[in-house]
């Protein structure tokens, strides 16, 4: 069954904004942007809300941009083909690979999980990762750990009494000091 990851960077103190709305505090470096795509050559399918939606719009059209470097033309070679799922109320339509999703999000990773495709299922966006969470829908956690204190904003983690167990299963610090971390939900 495929396994769904929620992957994104996050400030020491948890946040993957700060409270101005912004995290340039997490542009990666060459050796991070390397390891991120990695990471998405295990992607099947990203889900994805509205706003992460419309940030990663940027790279529909990045791979014709002559100052961007290989690892970045590389990463958006990969980013573009992935099919996408958008959650979303507002958005009449999305472009590209993306869709919008046809059901709740339970009913879309039931469909996912149940799909003989490879690869993961990524979430992205601290909202819709909040609402797998509370759905007990999340498979690992992969915090990318920046050496920062942001002071508030939209928290990585939900803001929920909720106890989850967690397992290690993998660290690694990279020489800009960030340490990307992984934890399976112990069920």
């Amino acid at each position: 069954m495929r396994r769904v990851t929620y992957s994104m960077g996050v400030s020491l103190d948890g946040y993957i904004v700060g409270p101005d709305g912004g995290f340039n505090w997490s542009e990666p470096d060459e050796e991070l942007f390397r390891f991120y795509t990695d990471e998405l050559r295990g992607i099947g399918v990203h889900l994805m809300g509205r706003r992460l939606y419309e940030t990663m719009l940027y790279w529909e059209t990045a791979g014709r941009d002559p100052s961007l470097g290989a690892p970045m033309l590389e990463w958006a070679e990969l980013w573009n083909p992935l099919p996408k799922v958008v959650f979303s109320t507002t958005l009449p339509e999305v472009r590209g690979q993306a869709r919008l999703a046809s059901g709740g999000l339970a009913e879309e990773i039931a469909q996912l999980r149940a799909s003989p495709d490879p690869g993961e299922i990524a979430i992205g966006g601290a909202t819709l990762a909040a609402e797998a969470a509370a759905l007990d829908l999340i498979d690992e956690y992969r915090p990318r750990v920046h050496p920062v204190l942001v002071g508030g904003g939209v928290p990585f983690f939900p803001r929920e009494a909720r106890r989850v167990d967690l397992e290690l299963i993998g660290s690694r610090t990279f020489g800009s000091r960030v340490v990307c971390l992984g934890y399976r939900v112990v069920r």
